[in-house]
């Protein structure tokens, strides 16, 4: 089950951000067109940082944490932690904004 705790973490932040799109009518992060964007300008830099740190050894991953599947030496885990995690908070900034009436601007 230690294989799993990664993919749980982020199964974990999906689960709690997820209902907030309906919830309160996010309007922008159902657009790919606008989330796609900001995601990726999070994800390339770190994408690239992780991938030069593991090969350069400054940086692991621990194979009992882990499915065990990579690409470019990083576990899918980390591949999906940079898709995961910037949505969970472009979801909860906006449903913060919605909450306070900032909805549009």
């Amino acid at each position: 089950m230690r294989h799993l705790a990664y993919a749980a973490a982020l199964v974990a932040a999906l689960v709690v951000t997820v209902p907030l799109v309906p919830l309160f009518g996010l309007r922008r992060v159902r657009r790919l067109r606008v989330l796609l964007p900001a995601i990726a300008c999070a994800a390339v830099p770190f994408v690239c940082w992780d991938v030069f740190a593991t090969h350069a050894g400054q940086w692991h991953f621990d194979g009992r944490q882990v499915f065990g599947l990579r690409v470019l030496g990083l576990p899918v885990e980390e591949w999906a932690f940079f898709v995961v995690i910037p949505f969970a908070a472009i979801a909860c900034y906006e449903a913060v904004g919605a909450l306070l009436g900032r909805r549009g601007r």
